[in-house]
């Protein structure tokens, strides 16, 4: 331990706000991110501990009313999806009673709505059963495999996911990483217009997902999708 850490901790532990930390929030820039905070009122796209996210689901529901959230989705991975530990339809069948609990026990002052991102299959097929598909509220579609499909292929793929009935939101449509500590991967290529022309027809909205390493769709597909007539899930 460095003595700057160690006079982190030794602040901390006295119950003082460690001068590291107020001088990082003396030299931030206010980007007027509170204005657009505060309109926020849910999140469509959330992993629990129960495939690749951190945290139990009462416990995310715990902070998200405490962010002032009026509804979240839980939307785990789907089975295929094995280095995320995906859901199978037996323990997504579980993670719907639980979810059943938390909202009886909310009695509606926080609606915690059934969901899943579901893995976009190699001939554009849902990875999950389409009885286990129509017991949820929101269902995120995204391709995970194969990012590098010919061009041809991976546009009838997407088409084909957003106009099953099931789907209600496409996925980080690019697959690309920017940052981070994965890496960066180069976008999919894929006729967008035809995939977004789609989304409009069928009422699926298109994410942007603004995690740091994605930042996807990148600025101009946003803007294609946009004058297109696509719904969006931020």
């Amino acid at each position: 331990v460095g003595p700057k850490t160690a006079a982190v901790i030794a602040q901390a532990w006295a119950g003082r706000e460690p001068d590291a930390l107020v001088q990082l929030r003396t030299a931030a820039a206010d980007l007027g991110g509170g204005e657009l905070r505060a309109a926020l009122k849910g999140d469509l796209h959330l992993h629990s501990n129960w495939s690749d996210g951190g945290a139990p689901i009462s416990e995310m529901m715990a902070t998200a009313q405490r962010l002032g959230h009026e509804y979240c989705a839980l939307t785990d991975h789907s089975p295929r999806l094995r280095i995320a530990n995906g859901l199978s339809a037996a323990r997504l069948t579980e993670q719907l009673g639980v979810v059943d609990a938390i909202n009886t026990h909310l009695d509606g002052s926080f609606t915690l709505l059934k969901g899943i991102e579901v893995d976009i299959l190699d001939d554009g097929s849902l990875d999950q059963t389409e009885a286990m598909l129509g017991r949820l509220d929101l269902v995120t579609a995204s391709v995970h495999s194969k990012l590098k499909m010919e061009p041809r292929a991976m546009t009838r793929r997407m088409v084909a996911a957003v106009n099953d009935p099931a789907t209600d939101v496409l996925g980080h449509c690019t697959g690309r990483l920017v940052t981070g500590g994965r890496g960066t991967r180069p976008e999919s290529r894929f006729d967008a217009r035809a995939v977004f022309e789609a989304c409009a027809e069928h009422d699926v909205a298109v994410e942007i997902n603004s995690r740091p390493e994605r930042c996807d769709p990148p600025d101009e597909l946003v803007e294609m999708a946009r004058d297109t007539g696509c719904l969006f899930a931020i």
